[in-house]
């Protein structure tokens, strides 16, 4: 029973079995003690005081807690659950509010935290609802601070230090714990309303009682203070979970932003903006909370950032999302035929979209080719979650994933790819620079060691500092950073020592040795080992995997020495852009070839023989233009060869993942490449020389 002018204030007072003050609730204790009192606001007249002992999940009391409270583990033991405590709470607040006289109230607390940091988020656990009164409550501090402004800050106020400032003389040694702030309470109230402040109870706070989804535009302004970012989440976790873990703090409308990696999945992360700097400085207190198991940890963040993640400038996403409060679902997967209508009939009755059609959006490139991503709304949990128990099932011939989403993760699903370019293109052309062609070891001679669990932001520096004096045992060109399938550091890197002596030597020496502030693992290995590992291999305990760009015939071919060929060097920019060619401007044309700085010379390590870069170890690293006389000299130089451009260059896109070598090859029955353009121009060795003359066997991207 609330209201926007209250008849009475019910005074209330609580402790947790932990930390007590200015840190109530941080410490995500539960609550063990409330205490609280009628106040009618006209008469002036008190009902009666009630204490009540709550017994918590975890009886075990921190030291703070039982030298200011007096409280004992023995005593709670022997009281009632919360659920139970608050229900006696209601039922006795309108006994005494019959007695008054009075049929409405609001309740009044010694700040925030008591409210926001304890019973809603204790209450949200337990899985069981807070009545309305605690949706709305008067926070005693700022109202007498409204009433004399000349006393401490906000902030800075106490029960103790109010009673102070009003000379109230009143001794808590006198009273039990929590009895005598109530009474002080009640007291420095009547000092409010008598006739010389006359102080008026009319602006109460509010918890919002549910999470508002909502489109956010980049034009925005977004106060950073308001702005935190929350890591370690589950995976599934969806803005409504988000929001029940700052339950009891008012989370902005459309405030929560779930973070995407390279790959359009979650990583964990999310940004999240309340209403303003007082509830955002509440939330950063809820740092390393749990949700279910996991801890999550809350930092700062940045307006920008929550605009860089949230915000959006596309007309039918803001169309999309104006249909407030609908519960969105996010489909991966689907067939790129795929229709409207194919999507309802795969939802199904069961589970009905809201406006039909309109509550679809399909997520296209920039040239309107599906992604095979679509976002659905429904009108309630009921809906969504029958659609949810869709997950996985058939769409034409492909199974369909059904995820919760956000708003946020609309924009920025839209974001991406619509920033997606139309064709990849290259760089300007480019020059070599690159030494006489040299050998990366192979075979079973254990003169090579793995560094694993790297900080990603090591470099070669990073790692000669960390091999120290064994750098002078290292081969030229021998530090091999292994990429990931993005082209970031992987964690990995492989370094040719001078014999085998040395790379056991380094092995013992440096495994476990600190790189910054994380310890890196390193093993002995062979040359062989890392060639497979550089390829796109994998090694680990259970021994070595081949590389996925080779097919298993082809894989046998490298396991002997693989030799780096000046021709690996070079790449055609226009390869995906071929063009009409008559014979005369095929004569004219400039030549197409790759240059690599020298202060970048020590980072073309991961080539490989005749394939180009696999996923794990592009060769592209820091393609920088040539000089504009770079291009000229290589042209007239007669001793560089330059690879003829191919008549066509084509790209296959929407291969199903599990596609293998003879799948492409069968696919392309009846056509031939045709190696005899490059006899002559290239001294090529055997392998690859197959590889090139085999009818069938094509190069693969």
């Amino acid at each position: 029973m609330t209201a926007s002018h209250s008849d009475s204030l019910v005074v209330l007072f609580g402790a947790t079995a932990g930390a007590y003050g200015a840190k109530l609730g941080s410490d995500e204790r539960e609550l063990i003690l409330l205490v609280w009192q009628v106040v009618d606001l006209h008469s002036k007249k008190v009902g009666t005081l009630h204490k009540s002992l709550v017994k918590a999940d975890n009886l075990d009391l921190s030291d703070q807690c039982r030298e200011v409270s007096g409280l004992t583990p023995e005593g709670l033991g022997k009281a009632e659950p919360l659920d139970r405590v608050l229900q006696q709470f209601s039922q006795l607040v309108s006994s005494d509010l019959k007695v008054l006289g009075r049929s409405s109230y609001t309740l009044c607390s010694d700040g925030q935290l008591l409210i926001r940091q304890v019973l809603h988020p204790e209450t949200s656990k337990k899985n069981f609802l807070l009545s309305d009164c605690f949706y709305s409550f008067y926070d005693l501090r700022k109202e007498f601070h409204t009433c004399y402004p000349s006393s401490a800050a906000v902030k800075d106020q106490t029960i103790k230090t109010m009673a102070e400032y009003l000379g109230l003389g009143t001794d808590e040694t006198e009273e039990d714990f929590g009895v005598w702030q109530v009474k002080t309470m009640v007291a420095i109230i009547f000092s409010m309303l008598s006739e010389s402040c006359n102080h008026v109870f009319t602006e109460p706070e509010t918890v919002k009682y549910k999470y508002e989804t909502g489109p956010c535009s980049k034009s925005e302004t977004v106060d950073s203070e308001t702005v935190i970012r929350a890591r370690g989440l589950p995976w599934q976790s969806s803005d409504q979970d988000i929001a029940r873990f700052f339950k009891g703090l008012n989370i902005a409308k459309g405030g929560v932003a779930l973070c995407l990696n390279a790959q359009g999945r979650r990583n964990g992360e999310a940004l999240v903006r309340f209403v303003n700097s007082e509830q955002r400085d509440l939330a950063l207190e809820r740092h390393k909370h749990h949700m279910g198991s996991r801890y999550i940890e809350v930092y700062k963040a940045t307006g920008e950032e929550f605009l860089k993640i949230a915000g959006g400038t596309s007309n039918e996403v803001a169309q999309f999302l104006s249909k407030e409060n609908q519960v969105i679902i996010r489909m991966r997967g689907l067939p790129f035929t795929a229709t409207q209508e194919d999507v309802l009939g795969f939802l199904g009755p069961e589970c009905p979209v809201t406006g039909g059609k309109e509550g679809l959006l399909f997520v296209k490139y920039p040239d309107g080719r599906p992604t095979g991503d679509a976002f659905v709304l429904f009108s309630c949990e009921e809906y969504a979650q029958n659609a949810l128990k869709k997950h996985k099932e058939i769409l034409g011939k492909r199974y369909i994933e059904l995820f919760r989403s956000t708003a946020a993760e609309v924009q920025q699903v839209l974001n991406r790819y619509m920033s997606t370019p139309l064709i990849p293109t290259l760089p300007t052309p480019i020059i070599p620079v690159i030494p006489p062609p040299y050998t990366i070891a192979t075979g079973s001679i254990r003169d090579c060691v793995r560094l694993r669990g790297l900080p990603y932001t090591a470099g070669i520096d990073d790692i000669l500092e960390f091999m120290g004096d064994a750098t002078a045992d290292i081969k030229p060109h021998g530090v091999h950073m292994v990429l990931n399938q993005q082209g970031r550091p992987s964690g990995d890197a492989f370094i040719q020592m001078k014999s085998a002596d040395k790379a056991f030597m380094v092995a013992q020496k440096c495994h476990k040795k600190m790189m910054k502030d994380r310890y890196v693992e390193v093993f002995q290995c062979s040359g062989e080992e890392m060639n497979f590992v550089l390829m796109g291999g994998t090694l680990n305990r259970s021994g070595l995997s081949p590389p996925p760009c080779l097919s298993p015939p082809a894989y046998a071919a490298f396991q002997t020495a693989a030799v780096i060929p000046a021709e690996a060097a070079l790449y055609q920019p226009q390869a995906l852009l071929p063009t009409t060619r008559t014979p005369q401007a095929s004569a004219a044309a400039p030549p197409t070839v790759t240059y690599y700085p020298a202060q970048a010379a020590q980072l073309y390590m991961n080539y490989t023989a005749y394939y180009p870069s696999p996923p794990v170890s592009p060769t592209t690293v820091g393609y920088i233009a040539a000089p504009p006389g770079a291009v000229a000299a290589a042209a007239t130089a007669t001793h560089t060869p330059i690879l003829p451009q191919p008549g066509a260059l084509v790209r296959m896109q929407g291969l199903p993942y599990n596609t293998g070598m003879k799948e492409i090859l069968s696919f392309f029955q009846g056509y031939q490449y045709a190696p005899d353009d490059y006899n002559g121009l290239i001294q090529l060795s055997d392998q690859a020389r197959s590889v090139l003359q085999a009818p069938k066997e094509w190069v693969c991207l």
